[in-house]
């Protein structure tokens, strides 16, 4: 007998797929894990069934979704284009499942599912207008309006880190120059830090020994360990981080006015090191500033679990 309070969430990641039933409390009751195939395409493919078939064993539902980085046709069936598997570009990933395992499945672009679960059950609770942006090698984007996902026409809307917001700025890989994810990601950062270093080699000597001494062996953790120890050169680079984050948040409140902005992703463990910055760069950069409403910068509280959380339900609705 289907259980139409329960759903199952598939988070599609770089080096693992992870299944999980949730129920309508947004609580996890089961996971279940295999290894992303190097091969991606067909092999993917098959892994996801044979989670799904797994979490179907205990748990009967027919609301199962798929959470994956890349462009999702707005029927919610095809993977467009997906930037770090391969053989997944042009895949009608949900008639795939319904042939290797009978299940009818929804796709959606990871952000969108960890936007919706921290609209449901996480920072922006209850609220119907929320922006989420996941800070990690590169941004990714999210807009919840009046109370529904914003795809766009063809699925691909809210890409906000390929927003232009340097003329002629750094190359991206998405083709153009001065995305918005080359200035305020968590590779912008790495950038920002050696930046920072080569101005100032004397004072980066510690920030440099929580590593290997080397500015190839220091990593994004190793620079938030820095900033809470009170290191100037790793809060610096936060700082910039943060005031790029903060001038692109500006302009995004004036495109969809939210409530919230909920920033998620790796970075986010610097906590107020990068929000404080942001939130003092969108009141610099936000036009009419004084004149209207301006949404609160929170961290998201779901972290990891958000993408699986959202797509279980979104895969309800």
């Amino acid at each position: 007998m289907l259980n139409s309070k329960l759903a199952i969430g598939i988070d599609i990641g770089g080096t693992k797929v992870l299944g999980g039933v949730v129920n309508q409390d947004g609580e996890i009751l089961r996971t279940f894990r295999v290894d992303t195939p190097k091969t991606g395409g067909d092999a993917l493919n098959q892994s996801i069934a044979d989670v799904i078939t797994e979490l179907l064993t205990t748990h009967n539902t027919d609301s199962i979704g798929i959470s994956a980085a890349g462009l999702v046709s707005s029927d919610r069936a095809t993977m467009l284009g997906s930037p770090n598997i391969k053989d997944w570009d042009g895949v009608n990933i949900a008639a795939e499942l319904l042939n290797l395992c009978g299940a009818k499945t929804v796709v959606e672009n990871d952000a969108n599912c960890a936007a919706w679960a921290e609209r449901v059950y996480g920072a922006g609770k209850g609220l119907e207008n929320v922006i989420m942006i996941t800070v990690g090698t590169g941004i990714g984007g999210a807009a919840i309006v009046n109370g529904q996902p914003l795809r766009g026409a063809n699925g691909t809307g809210a890409e906000f880190g390929h927003m232009r917001i340097v003329p002629d700025g750094e190359q991206c890989g998405c083709g153009i120059k001065g995305c918005y994810e080359r200035y305020a990601s968590g590779s912008a950062l790495m950038r920002h830090a050696r930046e920072a270093i080569a101005k100032d080699p004397v004072a980066a000597r510690n920030l440099l020994s929580r590593g290997d001494g080397t500015i190839e062996g220091l990593l994004g953790g190793h620079i938030t360990e820095a900033a809470r120890d009170g290191d100037r050169i790793a809060i610096e680079a936060l700082a910039t981080t943060g005031d790029w984050l903060g001038a692109g948040i500006a302009t995004l409140s004036m495109l969809f006015d939210p409530s919230i902005v909920v920033i998620g992703g790796g970075v986010i463990d610097a906590g107020e090191f990068l929000l404080e910055p942001a939130r003092k760069a969108m009141m610099r950069e936000m036009p009419f500033v004084g004149k209207h409403p301006v949404p609160e910068i929170v961290s998201a509280k779901l972290g990891n679990d958000a993408g699986l959380v959202g797509v279980a339900d979104l895969a309800r609705n």
